[in-house]
């Protein structure tokens, strides 16, 4: 009789004791890598240097010279402002930017500024002793020298008559006038108490009237200074200050001879009597 081979035993229940670990480290090396996937982010260095070769096919960026040291906007970020710095084979950092908002000015801007500043202590010392009685105030704007005439002495109270008192300080003007460049503007400005009458019906005829009775008169002794000028009119709409006090409105009634050196544009009065004749 042959013997019975041996029963085979079944394998306990449930996974093998290393399946729960292998499955831990599985768990544990996805939440690393998920991790890692969280932590990441995209080039930004990289990105900027392939959207930038675009502008060799689209535009030529404007080169311009600073003469400053550029300066960073924060420690941390290494990109300057206005523009990013461009690598080059020299020691030499470029700033490249197409942005005509930027407020960070130019050397052209800078040395045009310091040119009116410069013009405007020139027509200060020429005309030191009018400043000093108070007819006179000069100011600069930037890139503008503004020479502020007042109503005290230069034209009576409602009118645009040129007082014969005040001729010799603008002939005085006229000189000053004739060593800058660029554009004249002449523009006169009143109050806010409203004036009707036949000759001036309203402020601006009056402010209109004054400012090309100046530019009348430049015209009659400096025709070469008058082709320069234009005449604006304001009337109340730019005060110098607030018109609560009678102090206050003789400060705001004032013609402003406005001196743009270097300006290019080209509207100009060439008969300023013919807006003596409109505002009448």
């Amino acid at each position: 009789m042959s013997e019975q081979p041996p029963k085979q035993q079944c394998p306990p229940a449930g996974a093998a004791p290393w399946v729960t670990t292998f499955a831990d480290l599985m768990s544990l090396l996805m939440c690393f890598f998920v991790l890692l996937l969280s932590f990441s982010e995209m080039d930004v260095q990289k990105f900027k240097q392939i959207a930038g070769s675009m502008k060799f096919a689209f535009g030529i960026q404007r080169t311009i010279k600073v003469e400053d040291i550029p300066k960073g906007t924060t420690v941390i970020n290494q990109e300057f402002s206005p523009g990013k710095p461009t690598p080059s084979t020299i020691p030499i950092i470029q700033q490249q930017t197409a942005d005509d908002t930027r407020e960070n000015l130019d050397a052209s801007e800078t040395a045009a500024i310091k040119r009116a500043e410069e013009l405007a202590e020139k027509v200060k010392d020429a005309l030191q002793g009018e400043i000093e009685d108070g007819m006179l105030e000069i100011e600069t704007e930037r890139q503008e020298v503004m020479i502020r005439i007042r109503e005290k002495g230069s034209f009576a109270s409602g009118s645009a008559t040129l007082q014969q008192s005040f001729l010799p300080i603008l002939d005085k003007i006229a000189k000053v006038l004739d060593r800058t460049d660029g554009d004249i503007v002449v523009a006169g400005h009143t109050d806010n108490i409203p004036i009707s009458t036949p000759q001036y019906p309203s402020n601006w005829v009056l402010s209109a009237a004054r400012a090309a009775n100046v530019v009348h008169y430049f015209s009659k002794t400096d025709q070469p200074l008058a082709k320069r000028m234009q005449i604006r009119a304001h009337a109340d709409t730019r005060p110098k200050t607030d018109n609560d006090t009678a102090a206050n409105r003789a400060k705001n009634r004032r013609v402003e001879i406005i001196i743009r050196e270097g300006a290019r544009e080209q509207i100009k009065i060439d008969d300023p009597q013919q807006m003596l004749e409109i505002s009448q």
